[in-house]
C-alpha cells in the first residue's frame, strides 16, 4: 500500500481538477449548449479557453462553478441561514465511507456550493483522497487534535485550499490517535466539560462561511465519531448489501443509542436529527444473497433507505485505487456505459442529499421570531438539535 501510494501521489505529485467542455458545462448549469454559446458573447462570465488544438473551448473548474453558481442561484444558500453539518459514519471499513465523503463534497460543489471537509480519521484516508500524504504532508496543527486538546477553540486554523474548487479541508493524520485520550482526560479534569461538544463548538466559527460541512469518521465508536455526530444535523451511513454489514450497522445504531441516552438524557439534554439517510453502496444487482439483504434493510431502516444505489462497478474499483472519484475522471477507457451508471448513481445521491440540506436551511429560516427578520430577507440561526429523525433501532420482526 505505501509503494502504490507513492507511486500514485510522490511528494511532488499533485492532483489536478476536472476541465470542461461547452458540453459538460451546459449540463452542470441546466441548460442547452445554445443557450450557453449565446450567453458567452455577453462577455460577463469566464470565457474559458481553446485548446491545444484549437478545436474546442474549455473551462476550468473554477470558471465552471463560476457559470454554476449563475445558473443555479435559486438552488444556493439563502441570506441568513448557515451551513449545514452532516457526518458519514459506519461501524466497519470497507463500506465506502470516505469515497461517499468526498464524492459527495466534489458534487455539491458542482451544484454551486462551498463545502468544507474535515477527516476525523486518524488513517487520513479522505485527506488522501486530496492529494495530501498524511503520513508526510499533514502536521498536528493541521488536524482537530489542538481542538480536541483545548489549545484552540476554532476550527478555522486547520483549514486548507484544496485541489478542487469550491472545497476546503481540514486534514487528518495518525497523530490524531491522540484525540482518544486528550478528550476523556479532559472530562475528568477540567469541571463541566462536555467531551462531545467539542468539534459542534469548534466549527460555530465558520457556520456562516460554507453552505455545507462534512464530516468524514474513523469506523468506530470513537470519541471523535460521537463528536462528529453531536456537531451533525444529519448522517449519512454506507451500507453494502451483505449480512455481515448489515448486523454490524445495527450494532452501531444500539451501541450509539445507548450512548447518548447516558450523555445526553441523564443530563435533561437532548439530540436529534435533521435526516438521517441509509445509502446502499457497492451493490450488485447479480448477487441474490444481496438481493435478500436490501429487503432486509427496506424492513429495518424504512423510509431513511435513500431511492438510490451506488453499484459496484469496475468504473468506482479503478478511481479508488488511483486515489479518485468519478467526478476526478476526465476520461474512462473502459466502457461508457458502466462510467455512465456510476455517474448517474452519485448525481442521484448529490441531489437527494441537496434537497436535504435546503430544507434544513428552510427550518433555519423558519426558527427566527418574524419580528427580527428586514422586509424581504430571510433569517436564521443554526438548528444543530432540531426536529426530525430519532437514532434508527432495528424494528421488532424485522429479519436478521
Amino acid at each position: 500500500m505505501v509503494q502504490i501510494r507513492s507511486a500514485m501521489l510522490a511528494p511532488t505529485a499533485r492532483k489536478s481538477p476536472p476541465i470542461f467542455n461547452l458540453s459538460q458545462l451546459a449540463a452542470q448549469c441546466g441548460i442547452e449548449k445554445g443557450s450557453l454559446s449565446h450567453r458567452l458573447s455577453k462577455g460577463d462570465l469566464p470565457a474559458g479557453q481553446l485548446n491545444a488544438s484549437g478545436s474546442r473551448r474549455e473551462f476550468s473548474l473554477a470558471e465552471a462553478r463560476t457559470w454554476i453558481r449563475e445558473y443555479r442561484k435559486d438552488g444556493l444558500r439563502p441570506e441568513g441561514a448557515e451551513a449545514v453539518t452532516l457526518s458519514i459514519g459506519n461501524f466497519k471499513g470497507g463500506v465506502s465511507k470516505t469515497t461517499t465523503a468526498v464524492t459527495l463534497a466534489q458534487g455539491l460543489s458542482l451544484l454551486g456550493h462551498k463545502v468544507l471537509v474535515i477527516d476525523t480519521d486518524p488513517q487520513g484516508s479522505l485527506t488522501t483522497l486530496f492529494g495530501i500524504l498524511p503520513d508526510t504532508e499533514v502536521e498536528e496543527e493541521d488536524t482537530i487534535l489542538p481542538l480536541a486538546m483545548g489549545s484552540e477553540t476554532s476550527i478555522r486554523y486547520a483549514i486548507r485550499p484544496t485541489y478542487w474548487d469550491g472545497i476546503d479541508l481540514v486534514a487528518a493524520a495518525p497523530v490524531l490517535f491522540g484525540a482518544e485520550f486528550a478528550l476523556p482526560a479532559r472530562q475528568t479534569q477540567e469541571p463541566g466539560f462536555e467531551f462531545w461538544r467539542v468539534l459542534d463548538l469548534g466549527i460555530d466559527d465558520v457556520r456562516d462561511e460554507y453552505d455545507v460541512i462534512i464530516i468524514d469518521t474513523p469506523p468506530a465508536l470513537s470519541y471523535t465519531t460521537i463528536n462528529a455526530f453531536m456537531a451533525s444535523n444529519g448522517i449519512i451511513m454506507p451500507l453494502p448489501p451483505n449480512a455481515l454489514d448489515f448486523a454490524s450497522a445495527s450494532q452501531f445504531w444500539s451501541l450509539f443509542s445507548d450512548l447518548t441516552s447516558e450523555l445526553l438524557t441523564k443530563r435533561g439534554l437532548t439530540k436529534e436529527f435533521d435526516f438521517i439517510h441509509i445509502l446502499l453502496s457497492r451493490v450488485d444487482s447479480t448477487d441474490s444473497a444481496s438481493n435478500i439483504v436490501r429487503q432486509w434493510i427496506g424492513q429495518t431502516y424504512a423510509e431513511k433507505v435513500l431511492p438510490v444505489e451506488i453499484p459496484k462497478t469496475a468504473v468506482i474499483g479503478v478511481t479508488a485505487a488511483e486515489f479518485g472519484t468519478v467526478y476526478d475522471v476526465a476520461r474512462y477507457d473502459g466502457s461508457a456505459r458502466t462510467f455512465k451508471r456510476a455517474r448517474d448513481a452519485y448525481d442521484s445521491f448529490v441531489g437527494y442529499i441537496d434537497g436535504s440540506v435546503h430544507s434544513v436551511w428552510q427550518k433555519q429560516l423558519e426558527a427566527r421570531p418574524p419580528q427580527k427578520v428586514p422586509a424581504g430577507q430571510g433569517a436564521g440561526g443554526v438548528l444543530n438539535r432540531s426536529t426530525a429523525s430519532s437514532v434508527p433501532t432495528p424494528k421488532q420482526g424485522a429479519k436478521r
